[in-house]
């Protein structure tokens, strides 16, 4: 069976998080679990997730805290905000500051399932940019993706690994916008395996290598800092 997407859920209370995480399991979703609005920032920093369903009552932080934090940090994965409270103050400060959607408890598991499925819909759509074909040309140089291979614009030619294939086509896709590093790790080295941003920094210095003609001032193959990468045309 297809993994339907990854997601975080954050929620203290045990009898609850366990009753969501087996639904959703069920409904062919991989679960991580946060007990604590720590553990649920520290989750988000070392894994791309295509949701969050969160408690705005948690333990040390906030839900409504960890939605701002990660919107800092410039990831847009959707937030479902789970309250327990009614008011509709709280229901403004969540979407405010960055949720996607809002459920009071006690809610409707049914519903739940369903705006799950709606949201991770919705941002694979966003995700899923245009596909470039086989052959990139940019600058002089030229990349044939089905044969792995590049002719740089130094005349060289250049094996490229899967890896670096798959970080290519990646950057290409998106062209003159940053590409998160969570994103890089799911795309590329898929949910559940983390190399270092000192991976992918390699991978980048490697693309310098090939497709700049001054490394050092590179034009095409840019870091942002902290946030991610980006490909400039």
């Amino acid at each position: 069976m297809e993994q339907k997407g990854n997601i975080l859920l954050v929620e203290d209370e045990e009898n609850m998080h366990e009753t969501l995480k087996l639904n959703l399991e069920i409904e062919g979703y991989s679960i991580t679990s946060a007990y604590n609005g720590t553990e649920g920032l520290k989750a988000v920093q070392n894994e791309y997730f295509d949701l969050i369903i969160m408690d705005i009552m948690l333990p040390e932080i906030d839900g409504i805290t960890i939605t701002e934090n990660i919107r800092l940090q410039h990831n847009d994965v959707p937030i479902l905000i789970l309250s327990a409270r009614s008011t509709g103050a709280d229901k403004v400060l969540g979407l405010k500051k960055g949720a996607d959607d809002y459920l009071t408890k006690p809610f409707n598991l049914e519903e739940l399932l369903l705006r799950v499925e709606k949201l991770i819909r919705k941002n694979k759509q966003l995700q899923d940019k245009e596909t470039i074909g086989e052959i990139y040309v940019f600058g002089k140089n030229k990349i044939d993706f089905k044969a792995q291979q590049a002719a740089t614009w130094d005349g060289k030619q250049v094996e490229l690994s899967k890896k670096e294939a798959m970080l290519l086509k990646l950057l290409l896709e998106n062209k003159n916008e940053v590409v998160t590093r969570e994103k890089i790790l799911q795309m590329v080295w898929g949910y559940n395996v983390y190399p270092t941003t000192r991976t992918i920094d390699n991978f980048i210095l490697n693309f310098r290598k090939y497709f700049e003609e001054d490394s050092r001032n590179p034009k095409h193959f840019h870091s942002v800092r902290g946030v991610g990468y980006k490909y400039v045309e």
